[in-house]
């Protein structure tokens, strides 16, 4: 049975557009060719960091909510802490009430949107 779990990752400041948008195709592609289902996506742009990660004060933030089997999880993040041009990430495993408050969230977004 497939979780719905959502990542938010941070790249690097220094990356190019192309070079961001490379980087959450891999890891976008990464989930896909394990059987993932994306359900969303959402590239919230370069933010402040909180703090300096790597003596760098901004980051693009960059989140995907996907199902998927808790298994790929594991190497998923081990991809991640490879990388080089990832900061920071955090995957989450989403409980129902969690996947209710994204949705509502999601179709209010859209709805402002039409309006």
């Amino acid at each position: 049975m497939s979780n719905q779990y959502e990542t938010v990752f941070i790249m690097t400041p220094v990356l190019s557009e192309e070079q961001m948008k490379e980087t959450v195709s891999k890891f976008r592609d990464y989930l896909k060719e394990r059987g993932a289902e994306i359900v969303f996506e959402d590239n919230w742009g370069m933010r402040k960091l909180a703090y300096p990660i790597q003596k760098k004060s901004t980051g693009f933030y960059h989140l995907i909510e996907f199902k998927a089997e808790g298994g790929i999880i594991r190497d998923y993040e081990v991809a991640f802490k490879r990388d080089e041009r990832i900061l920071r990430f955090l995957t989450v495993k989403l409980d129902k009430h969690s996947i209710a408050y994204n949705e509502k969230k999601r179709k209010k977004a859209s709805e402002e949107v039409e309006s």
